[in-house]
């Protein structure tokens, strides 16, 4: 079991600029369309988990629906799945630790933990296993940050560094405990 976090960041830590924006993510050409390593990443995992505010960014792109497996949205607010969505989608809330526990009760062992707030509680929660982060060569200078205050030090370990396009770096990190 595992809870997996594959995310973008600029060089100096942001996962989002100033307004909110993710355009700088294609600020390197790619055109070949390479995934790096999302395809394998979906097929390692079994469930998605993020926030309103991801689930409402990703319904935002004008694109279709990005993933195979279910997504679970953490809320306390939202009461209904957004129409078209009703087999994909599905909330749930609750102390994580206990939301972790429901998910692998029902079969889902390793989750892709997407979005800054979800990523940070998580963090703060001490349930991460492995982080992903794939840097983009801009400076954004303001925006979400990825990380937050931790009560204290998490150690990780470097598993596998990879340059994709000649310019974007990808890091797997692995927890120490």
């Amino acid at each position: 079991m595992a809870n997996i976090v594959f995310i973008a960041t600029s060089i100096d830590g942001y996962i989002a600029d100033k307004d909110g924006g993710l355009d700088w993510l294609h600020s390197v050409p790619n055109p070949d369309n390479v995934d790096m390593g999302f395809g394998p990443l979906m097929e390692q995992v079994d469930a998605l988990v993020m926030g309103r505010n991801t689930l409402e960014m990703v319904l935002s792109f004008d694109v279709d629906w990005p993933y195979s497996k279910p997504v679970f949205v953490l809320s306390n607010t939202m009461t209904e799945v957004p129409e078209g969505y009703q087999d994909k989608v599905f909330l749930i809330n609750g102390e994580l630790t206990q939301v972790v526990s429901d998910l692998n009760q029902q079969g889902y062992h390793d989750l892709y933990i997407d979005g800054g707030i979800t990523i940070q509680n998580f963090l703060e929660q001490e349930l991460i296993d492995q982080l992903t982060i794939t840097t983009i060569p801009v400076l954004l200078g303001g925006g979400v940050k990825l990380f937050g205050d931790l009560e204290s030090m998490q150690n990780y370990k470097l598993v596998e560094s990879t340059v994709y396009l000649d310019t974007i770096v990808q890091s797997h990190y692995a927890r120490v405990r």
